[in-house]
């Protein structure tokens, strides 16, 4: 049962997966363990899902500020790759995002939009042992 305060639900379908529920609107996404760890492979796994969610809040927090400096941003993408440790406990040692930008972009709203970028609140909610290497293109 959930409470007006809740987030996400989310329930445990057996082989390693789950599926969870964003409370507010209702939208579902399900989680697999990762081929190397048992799992199927078939959907994000837990930890694929901090990367995105270093990558998207990246995109959000620089559209946040591009709107208000009324900078276009539609189009722009990233791609993530997620690290983890070779060594026990099994956690994510490095993420890296390459983040796409118009080029069309002056030196100044880059520096802006970079800026921007590394002080995000999932960037900063990570453990600090987590390596982040962000990597702008602008195309």
């Amino acid at each position: 049962m959930s409470t007006p305060h809740t987030t996400a639900t989310a329930r445990y379908e057996g082989h390693l997966r789950t599926e969870a529920t964003h409370t507010a609107s209702g939208t579902v996404i399900q989680t697999d363990a990762p081929v190397d760890n048992h799992g199927r492979g078939e959907a994000f796994s837990p930890t694929d899902l901090v990367g995105t969610a270093l990558g998207t809040c990246i995109l959000t927090t620089m559209a946040l500020v591009a709107e208000r400096h009324q900078i276009a941003l539609e189009g722009s993408s990233f791609e993530m790759q997620k690290i983890m440790n070779q060594e026990p406990p099994r956690r994510i040692a490095q993420l890296n995002v390459e983040v796409h930008l118009p080029a069309s972009l002056s030196e100044t709203e880059r520096r802006l939009m970079e800026r921007t970028a590394h002080t995000c609140p999932v960037a900063l909610s990570l453990n600090p042992e987590i390596k982040q290497e962000v990597r702008f293109v602008y195309e």
